[in-house]
Order: structure tokens, then sequence, then C-alpha cells
């Protein structure tokens, strides 16, 4: 159990200013692990006059000089790797193996990446007879969820700092601890004091203050559909920039002539990962009506080996397991078949659901149109490619996908007639130089790699 008492801002472990606290609990036992402060609209402000201050000396800074200090914050962050790694199985329950893997991992890397594109990126160009600057936007407001904590804070503050922006962190009350740990390494790797300010506070509070705060000058934020569209109302009004990161219900295409048996594992794989709390998981299988039967086979066989509390890690919270439940039974209610798993429980203590599969799917049911956040896939068939876009870009979201054919032109052919932000071609790996981000209500903006960088930077031209 560790009692925090302090957030960091200006570059200091400071007390909150009221006497509020956040209690964090792990997922797999329901025990209190930890408490953090609730902080105030006050914290709030304390942060962003730090970073506001640190703006001016930070914005001047060669971005030579930046790279440096993000390259040392990678170092901290590969240092203490198995530090995250382990606080991120506590307070979210992700398996050991793919905390390390993934939550610690994947945020090294992204780090390191910004920390080569703050050398090499052109702040200055040429146009004819202008000079176009491209200078940081300011004090950013950086709002992260739990699925993904230190991922989708090193997503938009290592960006933020290469541009030479200064940056306000309201993490996820869910997840709070490894956003401490994040200050702590950006204390370490010399980031100078108010650059980076992390504030510990729930959503409406902390959360919308930073928001309406005049001296913010983007919020990027990701979250849910719904409560994006409160951000960007709000920010909206003051005609302040917003990057969001929303939902999705991504559709895993698979056409015929595709090697059936990977993409059906495959696609299980990226469904169960992180207990299906991904918002660009593949939860919609569309399968050609031929193939539709061997491929539901296919996807039961797959899912056996995530079992409870061994592959398969709790939801990160009471609220989330019982949001998810409610899901699988007006699935059943709807006339879908669980042919996997189903709405029961597993027995004992943690937040757990079984990995399901639901067969007989039709694409207007609740759980081929809304996000459930959880280790869920609906199987739809489909009559031919004609049908198999109707159905995949049959919904309010566009974030993410995948198409598996006989070749990679077949594929990318039908890729192109998709509404979404990134598809994986045949299995795809993860890049994290390829620009992350949704068409509709998925989002506004990218993330990751230049398309990342280019959020926090605005343009300005000289005329010669």
């Amino acid at each position: 159990m560790k009692h925090h008492e302090a957030m960091y801002i200006g570059g200091r472990w400071r007390p909150a200013r009221g006497s509020g606290t956040i209690e964090v609990v792990n997922p797999a036992d329901e025990q209190v692990i930890g408490t953090v402060p609730a902080g105030s609209a006050e914290d709030v402000d304390d942060a962003v006059r730090a970073a506001r201050a640190a703006l001016p000396g930070w914005a001047a800074t060669p971005p030579a000089d930046r790279a440096e200090r993000l390259a040392a914050l990678h170092g901290q962050l590969v240092a203490r790797a198995e530090d995250i790694a382990r606080t991120v199985t506590a307070e979210l329950g992700a398996p050991l193996a793919f905390s390390r893997a993934v939550h610690a991992g994947v945020p090294a890397a992204v780090c390191d990446s910004y920390a080569a594109l703050a050398r090499e990126h052109a702040f200055e160009e040429t146009l004819g007879s202008s000079t176009v600057l491209h200078e940081p936007i300011g004090v950013v407001g950086a709002i992260t969820p739990w699925n993904y904590p230190l991922h989708q804070i090193v997503a938009k503050v290592a960006p933020a700092l290469a541009a030479g922006c200064t940056v306000v962190l309201k993490p996820a009350e869910d997840t709070p601890l490894v956003a401490r740990l994040f200050a702590e390494c950006v204390e370490a790797a010399g980031i100078p004091g108010g650059v980076v300010n992390v504030v510990t506070g729930l959503g409406p509070v902390a959360g919308r203050a930073l928001v309406e705060h005049d001296g913010v000058d983007l919020v990027s934020f990701t979250g849910s559909t719904a409560v994006g569209r409160t951000v960007g109302a709000l920010a909206g009004g003051a005609v302040k920039r917003v990057a969001l990161e929303l939902g999705g219900k991504s559709a895993n295409v698979i056409l015929p002539g595709a090697d059936l048996g990977r993409a059906v594992a495959v696609g299980v794989a990226n469904v169960m990962a992180n207990s299906g709390q991904t918002c660009s998981a593949w939860t919609r299988m569309l399968v050609h009506r031929d193939q539709y039967d061997e491929a539901v086979a296919l996807a039961v066989a797959a899912t056996a080996k995530y079992v409870p509390g061994e592959r398969l890690g709790p939801l990160v919270s009471a609220r989330q397991r019982d949001r998810v439940v409610g899901y699988l039974e007006r699935g059943v209610a709807e006339g879908a078949k669980p042919v996997a798993g189903g709405p029961a429980t597993p027995t004992g203590p943690g937040f757990y659901v079984y990995p399901t599969v639901f067969a007989e799917v039709t694409p207007e049911m609740t759980i081929a149109q809304e996000e459930i956040f959880g280790p869920v896939l609906t199987v739809l068939r489909y009559e031919d490619e004609d049908d198999a876009v109707r159905i995949a870009n049959g919904t309010v979201y566009g974030l993410a996908g995948a198409v598996w054919a006989g070749d990679d032109a077949t594929a990318v052919a039908f890729a192109r007639r998709l509404e979404t932000g990134q598809v994986d071609i045949n299995g795809g790996r993860f890049n994290p130089l390829a620009p992350f981000g949704g068409y509709k209500q998925s989002g506004v903006g990218r993330e990751l790699g230049p398309h990342g960088l280019a959020e926090y930077l605005q343009t300005k031209s000289l005329q010669f």
C-alpha cells in the first residue's frame, strides 16, 4: 500500500491543495494498493502557470537539445521497465508478460522515435519566396485513459516536448501510479522544471479545469467518444485546438483466398489482448458466407487458450466488468449466439469476464455497432466484397481494421474502400512512425510519427 500526497508541478513534488484522495484498486484481487491526491482546479491552475512559465525557455531550446532530453527520458523508461510493467499489472490487471512487452516496451520505443524526429524534423522550410516556420503551439493539456496508461502518456508528451511545447498531464484515475513513475523518469532525465507537470484527479474536476483553462493552447484527449464530444465542445468555445483519439468498432475482413486459419488466430489474439480493452481492437470479424462456419469453429478453438486469470487478465474495474456483462446480455437478447463464453462471470475475486465469441450476428445488433471494450468478438457473414464494405463501414466509428487476402494487392484494393484511419494488411506489424487516428466519430487528428508531431506545431510564413 502506497499513499501518495504530492503531485509533480514546476519541477518539484508538492502537496495537493485539497484533501481528497483517489483509491487505486488491483482489479485481479479487488484490493486497494495505493492512493493519490484528487487534484483540484487550483492544482490545475498551478500546473498551467508552471507550464506557461517554462514555455519560453523550452520553446527556444534547440531541437537537438530537446532530442537529448528525450533520449535521456527514453533511457529512464528502459532502465525502469520492470517497475513500469509491475505497476501497470498491479493497477490495470494485465498479465505481466503483456505488460513487459507492450505496456513498458511500446512507450519506450515511441519515446525513442520522437528523440530521432526532434533531430531530423524540418522546423523551417522554403516555399517559393517564403520561409515557413513550424513553431510550438504552446501549453498542452494532455488527458489520458487507463487502458494503455503509459503508452498514451508518452504518445502525447513525447511529441509535445519534441515540438517545444510544455505539458500538463492529467492521467486516468484508475491507473495513476504509472503516471507518477513517469514523472520520476522525467525528473531523472533532467527535463527542466515546469516543462512536464502531472496532476492526478477526477475527470469532471481536474480534467474539466484543464480543458477550460485559458492558459492551455491545445487539449489532447484519448477516451470515449461521448467524453470526447464534451471536450471538443468546451475547447471549441475558446477556439482552442483539440486532438481527440476516441472509440472504435474495427472490422477484420477475411476475403476468400486468405489464409483463414492465420487470419482467425491473429484476429482473436488482437481482440483478447489487454482483455479487449483496446480502442483499435478488431472486434468485428467479417467472413464470406461459404467459410463462415469454419471461421466460427476456428475462433472458438483459438479463444479457448485465453483462460481468465492466466492468459486473460481482469477488466479494470467493477464498473467496466458490469458494462461488458450488460453488452453480453443484450447480445443474447437480440438473438446473437454465444459459442464461447457469455454473460456468466467467473467465481472468486477479480473483475473477470469469460472471453466470448458471438456467432449469428447481424450488422444492426448493438454488439456489432457499439464499443464494448472487453474480450468480445462478433463474427458476421457477408455475401460479396460490396456487402463486406457496406458492413465494415456501417458504424459511426472508423479507427482501425484489418484485411486478409490471398495477396497484398487484393487486400490493399479492398482497404482503400474502408472508412478508417489505419488498416493492417495480411497481418501487418506495428509501426511507431505510422499515423494513428480515426475517421468519423473515432476522433480528430493523429498520433505517432511525424503526423503526431505536427499536431503540436503551428505554422508561420515569412514573406520575402
